[in-house]
């Protein structure tokens, strides 16, 4: 409950997700719902690096790697399998996971930077081998022609149902880690992410810990690469690169790692931003790059981190005034 007001936490959440509901039926533009898609899709990605690295402490960059599995995954059991949308998504999710699972047995043999090295190579492996394997993967020309999915009579290649499947995804995505967030595993990955020896000292496995988060992100990456590859209907091997991986990891520094709000609201920032000087597209980084700086000197802990301590601080100004009074009325 809400100390303050005494209302579950989870009602700013619901407040706006069901203004995102609205949006659609207030605002009939196709850019502004192909815009909200797309920061819808990489949020949950951002999620997928968030539980790694805010939680856990581990900066894994093979993480656009899985994305594009999960992506060429429903891709090729699609149009080359015949598989519905709803058996290949799931598939590719769980494959995704597996993969992680092997990734975690060999890369959680290392720590710290040469971890982050090692996930950077596997990416980069990951893009050469969906690039160069042309009978599977398309190679070059990549996978063409995914058609949306259609459930009980909708048809999903609107913009507008689209929009509320991504939607829901995002939600499913946020709930499943607020779970995980609030559980003993999540506590356990945070006292990992304080420091791995006094976490075994804890009793916590370590090792286990690690590639169950390592599953849980290689999934969420997955679950939204199954998402990108039906909406856009085209994939190419560059999606899986590390520019895609470190396009990421700043939507991340920018909404704020460890938090909760975060991914979202940093995705929503930039690709806001992306798209207001998509004439200087060549040099976007150029104009991030300094922002990102003084984003990283100022606000170390983003902005949704910037928001909790700023809140943080209201609510203890609030709870020494009424201390304050308190001791007044008491005639101390």
């Amino acid at each position: 409950m809400n100390a303050r007001k005494g209302l579950p936490t989870g009602w700013p959440w619901l407040i706006v997700f069901l203004l995102a509901a609205l949006a659609p039926l207030l605002i009939r533009s196709g850019y502004v719902l192909d815009v909200a898609i797309n920061v819808m899709i990489f949020s949950i990605a951002a999620y997928g690096m968030n539980v790694m690295l805010g939680y856990a402490g581990l900066l894994p960059l093979a993480h656009a790697g899985f994305f594009g599995i999960g992506a060429y995954a429903v891709g090729i059991l699609t149009l080359k399998v015949g598989w519905s949308f709803w058996l290949a998504w799931p598939l590719g999710i769980a494959l995704c996971a597996g993969l992680g699972l092997l990734l975690g047995l060999v890369a959680f043999r290392t720590r710290d930077d040469v971890f982050a090295i090692f996930t950077l190579g596997v990416g980069v492996i990951i893009t050469q081998v969906i690039n160069k394997w042309d009978a599977l993967t398309g190679g070059n020309d990549g996978l063409n022609g995914l058609v949306p999915p259609k459930l009980l009579g909708i048809d999903f290649g609107k913009s507008l149902s689209f929009y509320y499947l991504a939607l829901l995804s995002l939600a499913l995505t946020i709930f499943l880690v607020a779970r995980v967030r609030s559980s003993l595993f999540g506590r356990s990955l945070i006292a990992i992410r304080g420091g791995e020896d006094l976490a075994r000292s804890a009793g916590i496995n370590v090792y286990t810990h690690k590639l169950r988060v390592m599953m849980l992100s290689t999934a969420l990456a997955g679950f939204a690469g199954g998402l990108y590859a039906v909406y856009i209907g085209f994939l190419g091997a560059a999606i899986t690169g590390p520019t895609t991986t470190f396009t990421i990891l700043l939507y991340l520094l920018v909404g704020g790692v460890g938090t909760l709000a975060g991914p979202v609201l940093g995705t929503l920032i930039i690709r806001v931003l992306q798209q207001s000087i998509q004439g200087l597209q060549d040099y976007q980084y150029i104009v991030f790059g300094p922002l990102l700086v003084l984003l990283v000197l100022f606000f170390p802990a983003g902005l949704a981190g910037l928001w909790e301590h700023l809140r943080g601080r209201r609510t203890a100004s609030l709870s020494g005034r009424k201390t304050g009074k308190g001791v007044q009325d008491a005639g101390v």
